[in-house]
């Protein structure tokens, strides 16, 4: 009986253990399927990580959260005695160990960027800081966590409002070195479509020149052997170019020449930036062909990237950043002139490419996140662009495109605005010298002059005279009561008169810049005589 009595008991406890170990499984497997449906990380879900960063998960287990606490512990400590020199590798030490803890990655990021950049007097040593704080999202931490949208929103701010932005005294700085750093690896004009059509790596490389291809012939006879000769070569100059050896034996070729280029341009973009030339294409494509050496170009890719990347490809936070970066590239995203000696100015002119894709971008994003929402910050934002860019295209003459978004603004604003186009500009323009921001300021100046310049090769001389004196006024007015900082200082009036004409020389037709040369020509001719004249009765 007894016997009997503790076999039953054993087939009891071995039929319940059952039914708890089906419930677990069951549970288990819909806790599963919720991590891959949200997205949800754990520890020891890594892609991409490197051998050190497995081997700290592994090895150390729970106990490197400990480790992480304690790095954590002498960052601060080091940040509070003002001694910054480990910051760097204790922050990359961190993200191994806690490589999917995003939000932790973003403050290091964000805290070299701001808080330690701020803190040096040396410009040079404040870009090295902000550059750090890129790196870490950039390189490091989106490798870790290719899906989080918030380290894309963050790296997209730092290029947005820390590069993008007059906050910082340094900021001329910033735009002239990341200016100068895309140059030095794609050049002044590169190729995008080309670019994005080039071989995907060095396989891909390999089996569109294979050996005993005319390349690896030139190449050898200027004494690179093989692939990583070439591409380190490629390297070594700036802007980065193939070999003058390799350049002189193809150069009857110049279709080769450019395929080549445009593949190393791109892979060693990629290595660099970590920017993808087809994403590139696919944004010029959207919105209109940016200019890629300006801050808010590269704040909207990686806000498009978090979008592209996010499940749901929705996220309130990187469409913001695309609807602000886009607006900011309109006002001021085309790049003009650099200082490439002192780095102290730069000038830099609206993309009116862009004007569209801007309100289209305003308005998907309304009807996307606050439909129905009459207080809509999407649409105060896209109505003050609507104001700005009814001034700005008046200012360079696209006098039907601003009559086309002045009637639009009527229509968002019924009865608010009931005076000519013409009124409202010169209103516009009023307002713009009494509280101008460095950027406003130098693209009505730069527009006042462009008008200036298309109505003197029209040879509608009044018009000129009248354009131009409107801008001197400008300029003077806020050189006076604005531009006075080093961080709101405008260019020399001559240099943006200079810079103007050199782009208008790029994109006028052939007659038209005849003209231009002749009257340029002739207005210098005059000022030296009235410079001699004036020399002479002194």
């Amino acid at each position: 009986m007894n016997k009997f009595r503790t076999i039953t008991m054993y087939f009891v406890l071995v039929l319940v253990t059952l039914v708890l170990l089906f419930g677990i499984n069951r549970i288990e497997n819909r806790l599963d399927s919720q991590v891959a449906e949200h997205n949800l990380r754990f520890t020891g879900q890594i892609k991409n990580a490197p051998p050190v960063v497995v081997f700290t998960t592994v090895a150390l287990g729970s106990f490197r959260g400990l480790v992480a606490d304690l790095l954590w512990l002498r960052a601060g400590a080091l940040q509070e005695k003002g001694n910054y020199f480990e910051m760097v590798q204790l922050a990359r030490w961190i993200t191994d160990l806690q490589p999917t803890f995003s939000g932790a990655t973003a403050y290091l990021a964000w805290n070299m960027a701001y808080n330690i950049s701020v803190t040096c007097s040396s410009f040079a040593d404040r870009w090295r800081w902000v550059n750090e704080g890129i790196k870490l999202i950039r390189d490091q931490a989106i490798e870790y966590n290719p899906e989080d949208p918030v380290l894309y929103k963050e790296l997209a701010w730092i290029f947005q409002h820390k590069l993008g932005n007059i906050m910082d005294d340094a900021n001329l700085y910033y735009k002239n070195q990341l200016a100068i750093q895309m140059i030095g690896i794609v050049g002044g004009e590169p190729d995008w479509k080309g670019m994005a059509e080039a071989p995907e790596n060095e396989k891909a490389f390999m089996k569109a020149y294979p050996e005993g291809h005319r390349f690896w012939k030139a190449a050898q006879a200027a004494g690179l052997a093989d692939y990583q000769a070439v591409y380190q070569a490629f390297k070594s100059v700036s802007p980065a170019a193939l070999p003058a050896g390799i350049r002189n034996r193809l150069a009857d070729d110049e279709k080769l020449l450019a395929a080549l280029t445009d593949y190393f341009r791109a892979q060693y973009l990629y290595e660099q930036l970590k920017l993808d030339s087809k994403v590139i294409v696919e944004i010029n494509e959207k919105y209109g062909m940016m200019d890629w050496r300006v801050p808010e170009s590269q704040a909207i890719y990686w806000a498009t990237m978090g979008l592209k990347r996010t499940p749901g490809h929705v996220d309130l936070n990187c469409q913001r950043v695309i609807t602000q970066s886009l607006y900011e590239a309109f006002r001021a995203g085309r790049l003009l002139l650099i200082d490439e000696q002192k780095f102290e100015s730069v000038m830099i002119v609206p993309n009116l490419a862009l004007v569209d894709a801007v309100y289209e971008t305003f308005t998907e994003a309304q009807k996307t996140f606050e439909k129905g929402n009459s207080y809509s910050t999407f649409r105060s934002a896209k109505i003050n662009f609507m104001k700005e860019a009814i001034t700005i295209l008046y200012n360079y003459g696209k006098f039907s495109k601003s009559a086309e978004y002045y009637e639009l603004l009527r229509k968002e604003e019924p009865g608010s605005h009931r005076q000519s186009l013409e009124s409202f500009v010169m209103d516009q323009w009023l307002e713009d010298v009494r509280d101008a921001a460095v950027k406003k300021a130098s693209e009505v100046i730069s527009g006042l002059i462009f008008r200036s310049i298309n109505y003197m090769v029209y040879n509608d001389q009044d018009a000129a005279v009248a354009n131009e004196r409107i801008a001197r006024y400008i300029y003077t007015k806020y050189a006076a009561d604005l531009g006075r900082e080093e961080r709101t200082k405008l260019l020399p009036y001559a240099d943006m008169k200079k810079a103007v004409v050199e782009q208008c020389i790029k994109v006028f037709p052939p007659a038209m810049v005849e003209i231009l040369k002749a009257k340029v020509a002739a207005e210098q001719a005059e000022a030296a005589a009235e410079k001699k004249n004036s020399a002479e009765e002194k």
